[in-house]
């Protein structure tokens, strides 16, 4: 039986920011500092609030604290959707999975399978209920299935770590006058919170569309070289030199020569090996 200090991949998870990203606003360092300052896995809010089971709206009681394994995801995922706030139209601007990532959530199989379940859990199974986040589908059209999860932080949210929603509401104010000032600056006309917040939601789902497109892509693209190197080296070889010949114009195949074809051989073969092994986010 495995003990329930072991139990747990990562006891100790946190927050680490992604490289290259621009300095955040200064609403969200100032909420991160607080976040950091005041624990939000024991807020009072957690004790007096009754989770809800989402889908038919029945009260559910707690008995007892978070176990410390979730309070500490909780500490470095509340970390996480602040830094990807966006003040404008309240969405965490990032995926369950990038959350989940850059909390030190996600684990990997020995077969190389990566799972969220830690992170999607503490979401789906404690912050929407609590009130906390709200979280919405979209159908993609495209792919034929839902896209990752929009997040969206309530006012609720903030009162984790004594944030009120007037000063919340301050923010999104200063922001829609920098982003006016901006447009005016470019001769363009004021938009107001509504229009931005939409703005906001649409560009985010543009995102997600153009990330899933090309995650898509990719895959497809690795199952079809797995295929081609799980046959005989020799045998993959000539595939690939048939595509090339095929691929090629008659005027190109001379200038190349037979040992430019060659090189071109192995350049293809060594490139489906490495796409082969590989995952979405070495690419």
């Amino acid at each position: 039986m495995i003990s329930r200090k072991h139990y747990i991949n990562n006891p100790n998870p946190f927050f680490t920011p992604p490289k290259g990203n621009k300095p955040r606003p200064a609403f969200i360092r100032y909420a991160m500092k607080r976040a950091e300052t005041i624990d939000v896995a024991r807020c009072e809010l957690n004790y007096i609030l009754q989770i809800k089971k989402i889908k038919i709206e029945f009260p559910k009681k707690r008995f007892r604290r978070l176990n410390e394994h979730r309070a500490c995801a909780m500490r470095a995922m509340v970390l996480a959707m602040i830094y990807h706030f966006n003040i404008s139209s309240d969405l965490v601007q990032a995926s369950v999975e990038q959350l989940s990532d850059e909390c030190g959530l996600s684990t990997l199989s020995k077969a190389g399978n990566k799972s969220i379940t830690r992170a999607s859990r503490l979401i789906t199974h404690f912050m929407e209920p609590m009130g906390f986040v709200t979280c919405k589908k979209k159908w993609d059209k495209i792919l034929g299935n839902y896209m990752p999860k929009i997040i969206t932080l309530t006012p609720l949210f903030f009162q984790l770590f004594d944030i009120s929603e007037n000063k919340l509401i301050n923010a999104k104010k200063q922001q829609l006058g920098w982003i006016n000032k901006n447009l005016i600056d470019k001769g363009l006309q004021p938009i107001t919170m509504v229009d931005a917040k939409r703005r906001s939601q649409d560009i985010q789902i543009k995102n997600i569309v153009k990330y899933r497109i090309s995650k898509h892509a990719f895959y497809k693209k690795r199952r079809n070289a797995q295929r081609l190197i799980a046959l005989d080296e020799k045998e993959a070889r000539q595939t690939i030199l048939r595509a090339l010949v095929a691929k090629y114009s008659i005027s190109e195949l001379t200038k190349l020569g037979p040992n430019g074809l060659k090189k071109q051989v192995n350049i293809s073969y060594s490139y489906l090996r490495k796409i082969a092994t590989n995952r979405y986010s070495d690419t």
